[in-house]
């Protein structure tokens, strides 16, 4: 999910390409770096926000066909990639530019930014610094030479995270105070309507801190990303709660009631087509859109509920609901919690599609698999994750693994997301 800006190449004089290759040249004989700024770029994957990339820019357009991975090295970081670009991003393919994007692994433990310990929520700064081991190629002919000190990032960029706008709403009928993340379509047009999605985080991702929701996995930030964007655009709304919000007594404090609130003055505000509004949640979130949904029948068209439960003698009003559940067989509460709702809610008339899936497969088998369960036309379905294929490997497979990496796995399915928004009241 990198993100792409268009970029327009505006021409240069051959008097202003003298001008910087004699730049380029002059500095070389100083022995100086070329390097004029790093910036450090960060991407959310399913298990949090991560430091993925460099971005360093040079004095001098780079010749990409002749840039090497070896040519840099981050201290404590594994190189992936290297590429030169036009934009401060990273790409799919590299193309002569004065920015030179080092792509680094997720996997490497200095990766990540956003974690949980215990109870305890962290947030790393993103932070590395970078060393030209090598000779890199200026378009010019230029040689720059390899440097001897590593450079340190100096700014940060969030893709996707960074695209969302933070407010504060305070809520007149219940007096409650909620921040909150909004994704406005880029090009938002007030001609036209759009479909909003609702995230709901986690217990796990409570804080004062309004971007939270926003760095702890995929859940409010894929709907965003430019592929989705490209084919559903849409409003995306992430809440973030500073106290838990719904308990194991199936019950919902007021800021239930203050979300729903900010949903309607939001389409109040904007060109939000009503018929289209969708809700999504993980674990407390899940329990949030169960709720919800109980309570404000016929507001949402559809729902994803992950690794969530509720009391099932009150999910009765789900019945004509169009839903689609996934849970992980590993998981101690929610995966008995969704069969007892599931089985009420086909002794109420619902017709409900099920499936074990497994958690370890590729995007094509994934995609197969939804649309199997499309093809049975039920407005509900109830996808299982198989017990030992959700943990990843290092992590305990336990309740609790399984029930946090069902959300890690469920909002990287592309058919579920394009699901949702085939819905419509």
């Amino acid at each position: 999910m990198h993100s792409r800006r268009n970029f327009l190449a505006i021409g240069l004089r051959v008097g202003a390409v003298m001008v910087l290759a004699s730049a380029c040249v002059a500095r070389a004989a100083s022995d100086t770096t070329h390097i004029k700024a790093v910036t450090a770029i960060t991407q959310v994957f399913g298990d949090g926000q991560k430091l993925s990339a460099l971005g360093v820019e040079y004095d001098c357009e780079i010749d990409n066909s002749r840039l090497l991975a070896s040519a840099f090295e981050v201290p404590g970081r594994t190189v992936l990639r290297v590429y030169a670009n036009t934009v401060n991003s990273p790409a799919m393919q590299g193309r002569d530019g004065k920015y030179v994007i080092v792509e680094l692994s997720p996997n490497d433990p200095a990766a990540v930014l956003y974690a949980r310990e215990r109870r305890t929520l962290i947030r790393k700064k993103a932070t590395a610094s970078v060393l030209q081991a090598g000779t890199v190629h200026a378009t010019d002919g230029t040689l720059l030479a390899a440097g001897a000190t590593p450079v340190a990032s100096q700014s940060v960029r969030n893709l996707i995270v960074d695209d969302f706008r933070q407010f504060e709403y305070k809520d007149p009928k219940t007096g409650d105070l909620l921040k909150y993340n909004l994704f406005i379509p880029r090009n938002y047009d007030k001609n036209k309507s759009y479909p909003l999605v609702l995230f709901m985080h986690d217990a796990g991702a409570t804080s004062t801190e309004v971007e939270t929701t926003l760095v702890q996995g995929l859940g409010a930030v894929v709907w965003a990303s430019p592929a989705d964007q490209a084919r559903h655009e849409a409003f995306v709304l992430a809440p973030q709660y500073s106290t838990q919000v719904v308990n194991d007594d199936s019950e919902a404090s007021s800021y239930l009631e203050t979300t729903v609130d900010l949903l309607e003055a939001l389409a109040g505000t904007y060109r939000i087509d009503r018929n289209r509004l969708y809700a999504t949640g993980q674990s407390g979130g899940a329990m949030m859109s169960i709720a919800m949904n109980i309570k404000y029948p016929g507001l949402f068209a559809a729902s994803f509920i992950v690794a969530g439960q509720w009391d099932p003698q009150k999910v009765q009003p789900l019945a004509g609901d169009k839903l689609w559940i996934m849970v992980s067989e590993g998981d101690l509460k929610a995966y008995p919690g969704e069969n007892a709702i599931t089985a009420q809610l086909e002794r109420h008339g619902a017709k409900i599609s099920r499936a074990v899936w497994n958690g370890d497969a590729s995007p094509g088998q994934f995609a197969l698999a939804v649309q199997a369960m499309k093809d049975e036309g039920n407005a509900i379905n109830y996808v299982m994750l198989k017990k030992g294929t959700v943990v990843p490997p290092g992590q305990d497979d336990n309740g609790g693994g399984n029930h946090t990496n069902t959300w890690r796995i469920a909002y990287n399915i592309d058919g579920i997301r394009d699901w949702i928004f085939q819905q419509h009241k």
